[in-house]
Order: structure tokens, then C-alpha cells, then sequence
């Protein structure tokens, strides 16, 4: 030990103390967002709602999977075959179906209420569940799958370059 200095036994905790106001400032700021994050989860803050535009032609659809691994589809109206998709073919319509199917059993909800595949005034193709309030925008997966799920409406395919603009029943004319 010198004339100045202190003993390493000393207690030097005086001298390396921690400034507590960061401590306090990160604490409260912490505390904040943790609670601004409740709030946005528990209320609507950040959700998007679309607009739904009025069906032009629409078909509740019932899809039922038949022994030979085809899929059949049926108008829910009179039970009649709109379609049978083969074995092994059309992936597009039989994924879209797994996700609406599988949200159905999370919620205990059977297959008695039908889909509803609405063309729709500004031009989307969607399938819509009534029972889970979900939606699938068809046309946003191209053309090609689209095709597929317009066959299915009734009386006439809608065109993939549909205008919305158009009154039912003309078809799409370029210049």
C-alpha cells in the first residue's frame, strides 16, 4: 500500500457505480413497447381489409374425393358433376382445397356448407368459405390455374383477360 492508495481488500464499488437513469430509460422503454404490442395484437390496428367487389356469376361448389383418388365436383344446388378432375392431375385446385379444408377441421366445421367460386365485378375470380370467412384470390396464382376454376362457373368460362369494365355476357376484343 502507498501513501495514496488503497489495499486491494478495499471496497471499490463507490467509485465503478452504474449510472441508474440508462438503466430506468431502457426499463420504461421496454415496458412501452411491450405494452403498445399488446394493444396492436388485441385490436384491429394494422389489419387490411379489402373491399368485395359484387359477384357476377358465382356457383356454390361441393368437391368430394372419390375411390379411385379423382376429384369430383358437384353444384350444391342439384348435386350435379360440373367437373371430375382426374387422378393425379390438377395440383392448383386440390392444394387451394387443403388449405380451405384444413382451416374447416381446425374449427371443428364439416364439409356441409358449401364453397362459393364467385367471378367477381372487378374482375377477380374467388373461392370463398362462409363457414371460416376466408378467401382465395384466384386469378393472383396466373392464368393457367385460373382457367381451371373458371370451367367450373356456370354457363360460360370467364375470359383470364376479363374487364371489369365489361357488362356480362361481352366478351374482351382487342384493338
Amino acid at each position: 500500500m502507498g501513501k495514496r492508495g488503497m489495499s486491494s481488500t478495499e471496497d471499490t464499488s463507490a467509485y465503478t457505480s452504474f449510472p441508474k437513469f440508462p438503466l430506468y430509460t431502457i426499463g420504461a422503454g421496454l415496458g412501452l413497447m411491450l405494452a403498445l404490442v399488446a394493444v396492436i395484437r388485441l385490436s384491429d390496428v394494422g389489419t387490411t381489409y379489402t373491399s368485395v367487389a359484387p359477384p357476377l356469376v358465382e356457383r356454390e361448389l361441393r368437391f368430394e374425393d372419390q375411390t379411385n383418388g379423382a376429384l369430383a365436383v358437384l353444384d350444391a344446388s342439384n348435386g350435379s358433376v360440373v367437373e371430375m378432375l382426374a387422378p393425379g392431375t390438377n395440383g392448383f385446385v386440390r392444394g387451394a382445397l387443403r388449405g380451405l379444408v384444413r382451416e374447416r377441421k381446425r374449427n371443428e366445421i364439416g364439409p356441409e356448407v358449401p364453397f362459393l367460386l364467385a367471378a367477381r365485378a372487378d374482375g377477380r375470380l374467388t373461392l370463398d368459405d362462409p363457414t371460416t370467412n376466408r378467401q382465395i384470390d384466384i386469378k393472383s396464382f396466373g392464368t393457367t390455374n385460373a382457367a381451371v376454376f373458371e370451367k367450373m362457373l356456370p354457363g360460360r368460362a370467364v375470359s383470364a383477360n376479363y374487364n371489369a369494365s365489361m357488362p356480362v355476357g361481352m366478351t374482351h376484343q382487342s384493338h
